[in-house]
């Protein structure tokens, strides 16, 4: 659902207490032994893990405002932990507790709404798709008979020029000259 920190660049440590399961966090944030809760990074350690963000992090829409953050970490210091240990190396805890933060409810929310709307947009353009076809067909029909119109129009006015050309060139000017004598 969300990517983290790396994830799909290289492998996490595995957690001393977990033994064989790796977590899907780095290092970093899974911690040390000598902590009973997971390690945080230090100053150091954040310039170089924000070198190791992935592209698409870089152009988060809007950062996360203080109170949501405080929100989300509000439940996490209700959480013991071997709670949190769980959440860092369990994939599918990590996503139940994900889902039951509000603004992840607010944004699924958001997003199905979104989707819904679309989909009926969708359906409103298809059922419009046979109406556009036969408008298509009626500007195709005036386009053919308006330049048939004025095809016939230009033969008529190639005739007259030619009509034209004919009565004024020198040859016919001649004979009427001999005509008149």
């Amino acid at each position: 659902m969300f990517k983290f920190w790396n994830s799909h660049e290289q492998q996490a440590q595995p957690h001393p207490q977990e033994g064989s399961s790796c977590s899907w966090y780095p290092p970093s944030v899974v911690g040390s032994t000598n902590s009973s809760r997971p390690a945080t990074p230090s100053s150091s350690a954040s310039n170089s893990f924000n070198s190791q963000r992935p592209a698409e992090w870089s152009h988060s829409p809007s950062p996360v405002s203080p109170a949501e953050a405080a929100g989300v970490i509000a439940l996490l210091k209700d959480k013991s932990v071997d709670e949190l240990r769980k959440l860092l190396s369990d994939k599918d805890a990590y996503n139940q507790f994900l889902l039951s933060v509000d603004q992840v409810k607010i944004q699924n929310k958001i997003r199905d709404e979104l989707r819904n709307e679309t989909l009926q947009l969708a359906r409103n353009n298809l059922d419009k798709e046979p109406q556009i076809m036969e408008l298509r067909n009626q500007c195709r029909i005036i386009r053919t008979t308006e330049l048939a119109a004025a095809q016939e129009k230009l033969n008529e006015l190639d005739r007259q020029k030619e009509e034209t050309l004919k009565f004024y060139s020198p040859a016919s000017f001649m004979h009427r000259l001999q005509g008149t004598y």
